[in-house]
């Protein structure tokens, strides 16, 4: 694990919007964004305020490779999670960090989201660092297959599915009836009939070094970097905040609630919604964000 050099801690300021102006004039920035960047568009996150007090257990890469009743499990709920993920639209902070890009104030994108929204919105310099759920792999060969085309043979292998849902899951899935997915039949590869998996990365997965380079390059292009809704939880994001500090490019945080880890890192914390704090941050900068 990369560390950076001890620093007295103070915690991050609770910033205005105007302090976060005044560190991002004249300074080109790299963006990192988390799940909170999506909840105003209705995708719930993990550790978000609404989230925090349901403990759930996401499945890990070990056992959706090992276990045949693991995969039922995933795909049903994935049957009936996936409509409402890609009936999601992007928000207002979406097309804020979009409209950035645009006038160059933002030089790229690393996001720990899997729902596509930044692309959806305009981004175009965007590294997907744990995947996207729009698409499905094949273990075997590395076939990649749309995920409508996936829901589709779904619907179809499990015409008697009714899969009730409980409540919809963070990253694109569904809570269903316990035992719904005892008969479950699963879409195979077409190409080879080897095993789909979503082509996101699971817990107990490592992010492909390809990606995390590509990361790093984003970082490394950029005067400073702006943290959008993550609580960093997880060390694949993490360690840009810590690669940007070690750098000395000044690091901005943008998060509902407070600050998140690698907070002492940071220059300052704004407390506040995405969809409303980047449309402003974009207006006062002087640029122009589309309609989400």
């Amino acid at each position: 694990m990369t560390r950076v050099a001890a620093r007295p801690w103070e915690p991050p300021r609770f910033a205005s919007l105007d302090a976060l102006i005044d560190l991002m004039t004249g300074r080109r920035f790299a963006v990192l964004t988390g799940a909170g960047c999506s909840t105003e568009s209705g995708i719930p996150d993990y550790r978000g305020p609404e989230t925090r007090r349901r403990a759930r257990n996401p499945i890990e890469y070990r056992a959706f490779v090992g276990s045949a009743e693991a995969r039922r499990r995933y795909w049903a709920r994935s049957l009936a999670g996936w409509p409402r993920m890609r009936a999601a639209a992007p928000n207002a902070g979406h097309a804020a960090l979009a409209a950035l890009e645009a006038s160059g104030r933002v030089t790229g994108l690393v996001t720990q989201n899997v729902d596509r929204l930044h692309h959806r919105a305009g981004s175009e310099a965007v590294v997907e660092l744990h995947g996207a759920l729009a698409e499905a792999r094949c273990l075997g060969c590395g076939a990649i297959e749309d995920r409508d085309g996936v829901q589709a043979r779904l619907q179809a292998l499990n015409p008697g599915f009714e899969g009730r849902v409980v409540e919809h899951a963070p990253d694109g899935d569904a809570e269903v009836d316990v035992g719904a997915w005892t008969d479950f039949v699963v879409a195979d590869c077409l190409a080879c009939g080897g095993i789909l998996k979503p082509n996101v990365v699971f817990f107990g997965e490592s992010v492909p070094r390809e990606t995390v380079a590509r990361a790093f390059e984003v970082i490394d292009g950029a005067e400073g970097l702006l943290v959008v809704g993550t609580s960093l939880a997880v060390y694949s994001g993490l360690r840009f905040v810590r690669h940007a500090a070690a750098l000395g490019r000044p690091v901005a945080m943008v998060n509902l609630g407070p600050p998140s880890r690698g907070a002492e890192l940071a220059e300052l914390h704004v407390d506040g919604p995405s969809g409303q704090v980047l449309p402003a941050l974009a207006e006062a900068l002087g640029v122009a964000s589309r309609p989400a």
